[in-house]
C-alpha cells in the first residue's frame, strides 16, 4: 500500500447547495434528452430493419437479451461506481473517489474483452438455441456478433458517462449520447439499403452503424471526462485494482447488474412462450421493448440524476434534501408514465404502423400495447424506489424487487396464461407483475426510511474546511 498526499482547497459541490428541484431538473434534463435521442435511434433501427422483412425484425427481438446484458453489465457497474463516488465526494474523501473511478474503468475493459469473445464464438450457438429458422439465425448472428466484437465504444461510453453523472457534469452526457445517436440515425438507412454509393448490407449494416455511433460517443465521453471533470483525478500511473474498492462498487453494482440482467433472461423465456404461438409475436415483443424505451428512458434519466443527489446528501447527512429529491423524482416519473399510458391506449395502431406490420402483427400488437401499458401507472414509482435503494448502498433490495417482477411473477404468469390458448391473455402478466412489485418496494422503502433516513439529524452538521486529497490514492493489489 502506498500513499502520496497533496492538499488544496476545493469548492463545495452543487449537489449539496443548489435548491433540490432546480438541481434535479438541471441534472436530469440533459440525461432525459440524450436518452430520448438514444431511444429514438433504437426505434428507428427497428423501423429500418422492418423494411427488410419480418424475419429480420424477429432476429432483432431475439438478440435483444444479449444487447441488454451488455448494457446491464456496463450500467450496473456504473451504478455502483456512481453511488460510491458520489458518497465519497459528499464525505470529502477524494482519494476514495479517484480510486473508485479508476477501478470502474478497469472492469469495463474486462467486460469489453469478454463480449468480444462471445461475439466471435457464441453468437451463432445463441441464435440456434432460440430458433431453427435459418434466415432468422443468419440475421441475428451477423447483427449481434458485430455489436459484441466492437463493444469497446459502448462500455467506454457507459462508464465515463457515469463518472460525469457522479460529479454533476450531466450536461456533457447530452453531447456524448446525442453524437452517437445522430451518427447511428444517419448511417442506418445508408448502410442498410446501400445509399450514397455505400453497398447494401441489410441487418449487418444496422449493426455497423450502431457500433460506429457508440465508438464516437465513447471517444467524446473519455475526452470530456479527462479534460473537464475536475472533481476526480484519472491518472493511471502505478494503478492496481483495489479489492476493497471493487467490493464496495459491487455491493451496489452487482445487485444492479443482476437486476438489469434479469430482463435478458425474462425476455429469453418470454420469447420461448410467445414463439409457441407464432414468431410474429416475438417480432412484436422486440418492437414493444423498443417503443416502451421512449417512455422508460426519461424515467431512467431522472433516476440517474437522483442517485448521486441522494447519495451525496446522505454522505453530507442532509435529510431534508434527500426526502425532497425522492418525492420530486416520484412525482415526475409518475407524470411521464401517465403520458405513456395515454399514448399506448389511444394510438396503438398508429405506433405499430411505423414498423410495417403484417395484419397478424397489428392484431397481436394493438391488444398487447393496450394491456401491457396498464402497468405503466405503477412502474414509475417502483423504478424511483429502486434507485433510492441503490443510492443508499442497499442494491440488494432493488435486485429483490426486479427478481420479483420479472422472474418470480411475470414469467410464470405468462406461462400459465399462455396455457389458456389465447396470446392476448399473456399480456396480463405485465400488470400482475407490477402490482406485486409495488407492494414489495413500498415495504422496502418504509424499512429504508426507518433505518437510514429518519435517524439523520434534521439540520446537517457544520462542514469542516474542504480540503482536496485528490492525489491521495490508496491502491490495494
Amino acid at each position: 500500500m502506498s500513499k502520496e498526499t497533496k492538499t488544496t482547497a476545493k469548492p463545495e459541490n452543487r449537489m449539496g447547495t443548489m435548491p433540490v428541484n432546480r438541481l434535479l431538473i438541471s441534472m436530469a434534463l440533459p440525461i432525459v434528452f440524450s436518452m430520448l435521442v438514444e431511444a429514438l435511434y433504437n426505434i428507428l433501427d427497428s423501423v429500418w430493419v422492418s423494411r427488410i422483412d419480418e424475419q429480420a425484425l424477429s432476429a432483432l427481438g431475439i438478440v435483444a437479451p444479449v444487447q441488454n446484458l451488455m448494457i446491464a453489465m456496463g450500467v450496473g457497474t456504473g451504478v455502483g461506481v456512481n453511488a460510491l463516488l458520489s458518497r465519497s465526494l459528499g464525505e470529502k474523501n477524494f482519494s476514495l473517489a479517484n480510486s473508485t473511478a479508476k477501478n470502474g474503468i478497469f472492469v469495463s475493459l474486462i467486460y469489453t474483452v469478454s463480449f468480444m469473445l462471445f461475439g466471435i464464438f457464441g453468437a451463432r450457438p445463441f441464435m440456434a438455441l432460440q430458433t431453427d429458422v435459418s434466415e432468422i439465425i443468419e440475421y441475428g448472428t451477423s447483427y449481434i456478433s458485430i455489436c459484441c466484437i466492437f463493444s469497446v465504444g459502448l462500455f467506454a461510453q457507459l462508464i465515463y458517462e457515469k463518472l460525469l453523472q457522479s460529479t454533476g457534469k450531466t450536461k456533457y452526457i447530452l453531447l456524448t449520447q446525442g453524437l452517437g445517436a445522430v451518427i447511428n440515425m444517419v448511417l442506418d438507412p445508408i448502410m442498410i439499403f446501400g445509399l450514397l454509393g455505400c453497398p447494401a448490407m441489410g441487418v449487418k449494416g444496422a449493426a455497423i452503424s450502431n457500433v460506429i455511433g457508440q465508438i464516437a460517443g465513447g471517444i467524446v465521453a473519455v475526452y470530456v471526462c479527462h479534460r473537464k471533470n475536475e472533481d476526480i483525478s484519472l491518472q493511471f500511473s502505478g494503478f492496481r485494482p483495489s479489492a476493497p474498492v471493487l467490493k464496495e462498487i459491487y455491493k451496489v453494482g452487482l445487485p444492479s447488474i443482476i437486476m438489469l440482467s434479469i430482463w435478458s433472461f425474462m425476455l429469453f423465456f418470454l420469447n420461448k412462450v410467445l414463439s409457441a404461438f407464432t414468431y410474429t409475436a416475438t417480432a412484436f415483443m422486440g418492437v414493444y421493448y423498443k417503443i416502451q424505451s421512449f417512455v422508460f428512458m426519461p424515467i431512467f434519466g431522472i433516476t440517474n440524476a437522483v442517485v448521486p443527489i441522494v447519495a451525496y446528501n446522505y454522505g453530507a447527512q442532509s435529510k431534508a434534501r434527500m426526502i425532497q429529491a425522492i418525492r420530486l423524482a416520484i412525482l415526475y416519473a409518475s407524470g411521464i408514465m401517465l403520458v405513456g399510458l395515454a399514448l399506448f391506449q389511444l394510438f396503438p395502431s398508429q405506433i405499430l404502423a411505423l414498423f410495417k406490420p403484417s395484419d397478424s402483427m397489428l392484431e397481436i400488437g394493438v391488444a398487447g400495447l393496450r394491456t401491457i401499458s396498464i402497468s405503466f401507472v405503477l412502474a414509475g414509482y417502483g423504478i424511483v424506489c429502486s434507485s433510492v435503494f441503490q443510492s443508499l448502498g442497499m442494491g440488494v433490495l432493488s435486485m429483490a424487487g426486479s427478481i420479483s417482477r420479472q422472474l418470480v411473477v411475470l414469467v410464470p404468469a405468462a406461462f400459465l396464461l399462455a396455457r389458456t390458448g389465447s396470446i392476448n391473455n399473456v399480456w396480463w402478466a405485465f400488470p400482475i407483475a407490477e402490482i406485486s412489485t409495488l407492494i414489495l418496494v413500498t415495504v422496502f422503502l418504509i424499512r429504508i426510511y426507518r433505518q437510514k433516513i429518519k435517524p439523520l439529524p434534521d439540520v446537517p452538521p457544520e462542514l469542516p474546511p474542504i480540503m482536496d486529497n485528490s492525489s491521495v490514492d490508496v491502491e490495494t493489489a
